[in-house]
């Protein structure tokens, strides 16, 4: 009976709806900025109050927050099982994503409550507030299966607070105090993390053609569709040797077959080399697998770089061999899994050197190491749309040019393209290319 009535507790409305609103606030900037209302004074607020409200609740409340937020930021994740004809599963989905967590927060701030107790420590109170602290803090390193896109402090990417780890310790530590002591004067210690926010949006420099695509999925890796398509891409690189452009851009796999087994368009490819460089996304076989790759096309040379980063589940399974080898004959119709590089892959093009980066591998810290001035990104965003997740996309890019001061030039199927620099972003359209 006891133990029912314990488990009632972590279920009762209260709780629930205390962890429900938390997860809001918590995800509110990315729906805002996905409907156009992005500002940084809302943003800080917003951020604030989701931190301070983590803070003063305890552990069950923490389980509902995880929950939600789990939810809130990630539900889009499970559109893609649509593609593989499994809608059915995308509820399960949904749910395991956010037990997952639930289960991240509700162990924090557990830990954080026992601590104290256990070792009988003086002023618990504050060393539990303290820990709770350290445990949001350090959230941003546990990547469940290799999925790193849960970052507290991305919800002050597009507010007046910086997005560095000292930056954010430092409003956690001011609401920590303000908490304690009860005095909201310890809230000027943010004023420390103070990061100047620039409306303006930056010019894309003039060489550079950044394209975007609006091919489905359905009709991307269908074969009769594919001619379409291909004479499609050659028309914007000829629109943009007719601009003066001596870069062009395009997606991910917008070439979704193996370009260096595929010599009418490798052929044709090398040609328009000669009036223009050419980064494009392409597959490659290397003899024995297979790898999601970008081709850069010069006039006298072809680069091919591999992607280092898989994405989990979509092109390599972090489940074990057994079960890995299960999951692909089930949902993926016994495919193997794509093969990632061992090293990253800077290129250069004239004056510039560019850093690698396919999809969900420019959302990852791995290929930031050196900091890279400038960042080619390839994603094919037509997995996961219409959501939340391209919007989610760009604001990771966002924090890593804000930390790193990495250019970042992204082409994209299936949703906007633009440059992101100092973290703020200029659309393709703000440059009138089409």
């Amino acid at each position: 009976m006891s133990k029912f009535l314990k488990m009632r507790h972590h279920f009762n409305t209260f709780v629930l709806t205390r962890g429900f609103f938390i997860a809001l606030l918590g995800a509110a900037f990315i729906y805002l900025d996905f409907a156009g209302f992005s500002h940084p004074m809302i943003t800080t607020l917003l951020g604030m109050a989701t931190l301070y409200l983590l803070l003063i609740h305890t552990d069950k409340v923490w389980f509902w927050t995880g929950f939600f937020i789990g939810i809130f930021w990630f539900w889009w994740i499970t559109l893609s099982f649509v593609h593989y004809g499994f809608g059915w599963a995308i509820p399960i989905g949904i749910v395991i994503i956010a037990l997952i967590y639930a289960f991240l927060f509700w162990s924090a701030a557990w830990v954080a409550q026992k601590i104290p107790l256990w070792f009988h420590l003086p002023h618990p109170f504050w060393l539990s507030l303290a820990l709770k602290a350290i445990g949001i803090w350090s959230l941003s390193w546990v990547h469940p299966l290799g999925f790193d896109w849960f970052k507290p402090e991305l919800i002050f990417t597009q507010s007046y607070l910086g997005i560095h780890k000292w930056q954010f310790a430092l409003v956690l530590a001011a609401l920590v105090f303000s908490i304690g002591y009860k005095k909201w004067i310890f809230l000027l210690l943010i004023l420390l993390a103070y990061q100047p926010h620039k409306d303006t949006p930056y010019q894309i420099p003039s060489f550079l053609q950044i394209t975007q695509t609006k091919i489905p999925v359905e009709e991307k890796w269908d074969k009769k569709f594919q001619g379409m398509q291909f004479e499609g891409i050659f028309k914007l690189i000829d629109n943009a040797i007719d601009a003066n452009k001596t870069l062009v851009i395009l997606p991910e796999s917008v070439f979704p077959v193996f370009l260096n087994y595929t010599p009418e368009l490798f052929d044709r490819l090398q040609q328009k080399a000669q009036k223009i460089n050419i980064v494009t996304g392409a597959l490659y076989w290397d003899g024995e697998v297979p790898h999601n790759s970008t081709f850069i096309f010069t006039k006298d040379h072809v680069q091919v770089a591999n992607k280092v980063i898989l994405v989990p589940f979509g092109e390599s399974n972090p489940l074990p061999d057994f079960l890995s080898r299960w999951v692909n004959k089930i949902f993926y119709d016994g495919a193997v899994d794509y093969i990632a590089s061992t090293k990253i892959s800077d290129y250069q093009i004239g004056e510039h050197t560019y850093r690698n980066a396919i999809c969900f591998e420019a959302t990852s810290e791995i290929l930031y190491k050196n900091d890279p001035k400038e960042m080619i990104v390839l994603s094919n965003n037509g997995w996961f749309t219409p959501s939340i997740e391209p919007t989610l996309q760009k604001i990771l890019l966002q924090y890593y040019s804000l930390k790193y001061g990495t250019t970042i030039y992204h082409s994209v199927n299936m949703a906007d393209a633009y440059m992101i620099k100092q973290g703020n972003v200029t659309r393709i359209g703000n440059n009138d290319y089409q």
